[in-house]
């Protein structure tokens, strides 16, 4: 984004002429493939976030979010204004808007050059004023025209009020659950100028204030201001240390909250803090549930390379599948800007001796080598300074190699010399820190016996491809009856069919592709078109025709039955020469396959020289990097985890999806990162659950594309699927208590859209780590309510190794016949912090759900008889001496059970005010229980502890069912605040004390 610093900078009098020109709307011609230009009438709204067009037979899809724009390009520079005649268009008329997720090109022409240039500055300044706003002003603007956007939808015939009724249908858009005698009520309070009976947008927003007013915060308030409706400084410090866990909070700090966020004139000149300010302090990004400290680099970086995690991307270049879309320089742009440090180029020979960049044997289009290298030395280094490895899969000829080291080091320049690196005595990889502002070249490099003077020689030539097996590829040779355009169409034609019924799948169904009946179908379709063209002959001649990649059942059988006599042959030779275990590791017995590479090209590989599985010989040597597909890694990680590990502690991983899954799904990365891989390269194109690991793994440590891996990882080793891998090094108690839900939309999927029902939302909440550390738990089900559903629920989780989890929030609905999506959020368990916070939803606006976190330690296989060092073994015990007993007998529990309680399972806390008020009152009933005149039964899930856990069809630990045992009646607040009376336990209750009281074993 360093092009729009200059627009930042422009005088008022330009932008207010850009704007009012962009806000009246402009005449252009709107290019798209394959038709003619279509005359659209293009316009800016009113709130500056949306460029919008019309006439469009999809009104609501007619837009562009100024977020979502990647950039402007001026000029004919995009691939449909390439494929138009030289003259046909003026290209000072031309400009080209990229956005969205796959770098989508909206390409347009002005009447006159004046027009485009308007546009193209207007544009760039909204553009450069998003790129500049800290994480509180977006949140804030975010917050304001999701607001504004809110009651311009509501308001359907466009007058700028809102009468009852269209309030009454916003209601249910919203997922509000309220009476309509209480919606009138406000209504009429917020109604409060002279016209009667309609909301203005001022108004509306006193009305949505009044709507939202938090109950849970408003309690929260109350329990450290000594029941007032607003905090001192001194409170407010108090509320920061004790339960949000904050150090050095200091009287300016807690001014400063106060002067940014109470909108209160008279409260700010008191220095105190009210309900409204203390709401947007609890909803702003200080207090969300990522620690903001993690969003700077804030790890080590002066380790090797190989003890860093390192964000990867597979076919960088690819938009779409693996098969037919198309190929853009701009992915590089934007995976690079979004933090992946590994990107890979597909080199193959091109025409007037130009090598390009494509998916070989596929329908893919083909993009210039020259473009991507320049793409990327514009964008590497942008976002952060940490080197870059370029992963080049070399295809080519001798002389077009010879190209491409040509362009890598006129371009490139000083970025490849890596003379200056110190990487000290031992030999190791030099660090992230000494690379800075470095290009890695990883790929193949002649052999030292050859000699400096050999200007080239045979190396191996195994890559991502090979997985498909020559015998597996169809080859065609085209005589004078079929063209090869003909037979590519047929292809085309028959695969997108095909991908789009393999698509409609699951989000969370982590092996969702289907592959298997996709390259079968493909298969016989194409063998049955070739029967009615006897034209078209079968041929060995690469050159003259596609290959397609089929016969995938037959291909299988040979992986297993390879993969057997692999392993047994390994075993055996273990035993007999226990010294060559590590490098017979991974010979997997393929058939060895050569090609020419050139002196140029091999010397610029230094500390990135790809290698074999077969060629892999532990010889203390380092700067290899070995590539497996998913498949290969999965054997080797399930048959040699701890060599695997070991190996990775001196050398770098690269792992990479299967060539089957041409949908460009992706695997789970997460036993990969166990074994301790660096280059886990996923498809950046695909978004799903994968992605969202991958996301949420290199988002800490200032989202700079290496995460410090585990030191257990880095010395020594364990075994990563035992039941306890590091009993010497204590665990982490996960306590998280789920209150409450913000906003909570529909699913995305829903068949009715706002008019469907109002959702019955519960919180999933999943621990992704180590396979002893993987789990899953929820909440009940709240009927009727997504604007402001309570939950009031604990979840009790133990982690063997927090440095490598994740914890995945999701959010469903709640469906007779099943479950519906509605959104997620993944965090890196050591990026938590603990207290009071809110949960945002990845990609929701306003979407978010409250918790309170507490994280303890355990030591050893005994948890501590006091976690909290603030409260004595009498706390602990309890008050009589039957409580003592059940703490005692606790001690040999062989069958321990997590308690969903508010009180930990594992030490007692003495309730404070804030938490009796905080219990549930009249939150709706879970699902199928009757509902009661005299309030609401509530229920205590007892988990079941991991060792009685299930495993699902994922093979992620799911608590068994649970047991649902009685709780009494919440007590009203008004009665828990003033009079601070101890609760009513009934038999059952007490029993249930009982058993949380106990100590159980971890």
């Amino acid at each position: 984004m360093a092009d729009l610093e200059v627009y930042k900078n422009l005088s008022p009098e330009k932008v207010e002429r850009c704007m009012s020109v962009m806000q009246s709307g402009t005449q252009m011609i709107k290019l798209k493939r394959g038709t003619k230009g279509l005359v659209r009438l293009f316009y800016l709204d009113e709130h500056r976030t949306r460029l919008r067009w019309r006439p469009s037979r999809k009104s609501e899809k007619a837009k562009i979010l100024i977020d979502s724009i990647y950039k402007v390009t001026e000029g004919r520079q995009s691939e449909i204004f390439h494929r138009q005649a030289e003259g046909n268009f003026d290209p000072s008329c031309c400009f080209t808007i990229y956005h969205g997720n796959h770098m989508e090109s909206l390409d347009l022409i002005t009447s006159n050059p004046e027009e485009a240039r308007t546009w193209i500055t207007g544009l760039k300044y909204l553009m450069a004023g998003i790129s500049d706003e800290d994480s509180l002003a977006k949140r804030q603007r975010t917050h304001d025209q999701w607001v504004k956007q809110t009651f311009e939808e509501a308001d359907k015939n466009g007058d700028g009020l809102l009468n009852i009724e269209e309030i009454h249908q916003l209601m249910h858009k919203l997922n509000v659950n309220l009476p309509r005698r209480k919606v009138r009520q406000m209504f009429q309070e917020a109604d409060t100028d002279e016209n009667q009976g309609t909301l203005t947008f001022e108004e509306f927003c006193v009305f949505y204030k009044m709507m939202s007013l938090r109950r849970d915060l408003y309690l929260l308030l109350l329990s450290y201001s000594d029941k007032k409706d607003h905090l001192t400084v001194e409170e407010l410090a108090q509320f920061l240390k004790v339960e949000q866990k904050m150090t050095n909070v200091t009287t300016d700090y807690c001014i400063d909250v106060i002067r940014k966020f109470e909108v209160s004139e008279e409260n700010k000149a008191k220095n105190v803090l009210g309900i409204e300010g203390f709401t947007n302090f609890m909803r702003s990004p200080a207090c969300d549930i990522f620690n903001p400290l993690h969003h700077e680099v804030y790890q080590d970086m002066d380790q090797p390379l190989c003890h860093y995690y390192i964000a990867s991307s597979h076919n960088t270049y690819l938009t779409g599948d693996q098969l037919l879309s198309q190929s853009k320089v701009d992915m590089y742009a934007r995976v690079l800007q979004e933090g992946c440090r590994c990107v890979e180029v597909d080199c193959w020979d091109g025409p007037d001796g130009e090598p390009v960049v494509h998916h070989g044997y596929t329908l893919t289009s083909k993009i210039l080598f020259r473009d991507v290298v320049e793409t990327i030395n514009k964008h590497a280094f942008v976002k952060n300074e940490f080197p870059v490895i370029l992963s080049i899969e070399n295809h080519c000829s001798v002389q077009q190699q010879r190209k491409i080291a040509q362009y890598l080091k006129g371009i490139f320049r000083d970025k490849l010399d890596l003379s200056s690196v110190d990487t000290g005595e031992t030999k190791q990889l030099p660090s992230p820190q000494s690379l800075k502002g470095k290009i890695l070249v990883k790929g193949k490099k002649l052999p030292h016996h050859l000699g400096d003077d050999a200007e080239e020689g045979e190396v191996s030539d195994e890559d991502s491809a090979d997985e498909i097996e020559d015998e597996c590829k169809f080859k065609l040779h085209y005589n004078n009856g079929t063209t090869e355009h003909q037979v590519e169409s047929f292809i085309r034609k028959k695969l997108e069919s095909l991908l789009k019924e393999s698509q409609i799948r699951d989000k969370e169904d982590p092996d969702s592709f289907t592959v298997r009946a996709l390259l079968k179908a493909t298969h016989e379709g194409l063998n049955a078109h070739l029967k009615q063209h006897p034209d078209v002959k079968e041929s060995g001649k690469k050159t003259h025709g596609r290959s397609l990649m089929t016969n995938f059942g037959k291909h299988k059988k040979t992986t297993k039955s390879r993969s057997k006599s692999y392993s047994a042959d390994e075993e055996e030779d273990a035993q007999q020469n226990p010294g060559k275990e590590t490098s017979q590791l991974y010979r997997l017995g393929r058939r060895r396959k050569t090609m020419k590479l050139c002196r140029e090209l091999s010397d610029l590989v230094v500390y990135t020289n790809s290698v074999a599985a077969q060629d892999v010989v532990d010889d203390g040597t380092t700067g290899n990097v070995l590539s497996f597909s998913e498949t290969r890694a999965h054997q080797v990680v399930q048959q040699k985890s701890e060599q695997f590990m070991t190996y990775n502690q001196k050398q770098l991983t690269r792992i990479y999806p299967s060539a089957y899954r041409i949908d460009s799904s992706n695997f789970n990365p997460l036993p990969y990162w166990n074994a301790g891989c660096q280059l886990v390269a996923l498809n950046y194109q695909s978004e799903g659950r994968m992605m969202q690991l991958n996301r949420a793994k290199f988002k800490t440590n200032g989202n700079c594309g290496y995460v410090l891996k585990p030191q257990q990882m880095c010395k020594g080793t364990f075994n990563p699927f035992s039941g306890d891998p590091l009993p010497a090094n204590p665990k982490k108690q996960f306590i998280l208590k789920v209150i409450s839900g913000q906003q909570l939309p529909k699913p995305p999927d829903s068949m009715f859209g706002d008019r469907g029902e109002i959702i019955d939302p519960f919180v999933e909440v999943e621990i992704i780590g180590l396979p002893v550390d993987c789990c899953k738990d929820q909440t009940r089900v709240v009927d009727d309510n997504g604007f402001n559903p309570v939950w009031e629920e604990t979840l009790t989780f133990t982690v063997h190794m927090p440095e490598i989890a994740l914890v995945r929030f999701l959010v469903w609905d709640h469906d007779p016949i099943g479950r519906d999506f509605v959104g997620q959020r993944t965090v890196t368990f050591s990026s938590l912090v603990p207290g009071y916070r809110h949960v945002y939803l990845e990609g929701l606006t306003e979407a978010s759900i409250f918790v309170h976190i507490t994280i303890n330690e355990i030591y050893g296989k005994w948890s501590p008889l006091i976690l909290n060092p603030s409260y004595t073994i009498l706390h602990f015990l309890g008050a009589t001496k039957n409580r003592q007993l059940q703490g005692l007998k606790g001690l040999f529990n062989k069958n321990p059970r997590h308690s969903s309680s508010e009180n930990s399972s594992h030490y007692v806390r003495k309730r404070s005010i804030g938490d009796r008020i905080l219990r549930r009152t009249a939150s709706a009933p879970a699902k199928g229980r009757k509902k009661s005149k005299m309030g609401f039964q509530e229920m205590v899930e007892v988990k079941d502890s991991v060792s009685e856990a299930a495993r699902d069809q994922d093979g992620v630990l799911r608590r068994t069912a649970r047991s649902l045992q009685a709780r009494p009646v919440s007590m009203p607040v008004d009665r828990s605040l003033l009079g601070a009376l101890s609760l009513p336990i009934s038999e059952t209750a007490k029993d249930t004390e009982g058993k949380e009281n106990s100590l159980v074993q971890i």
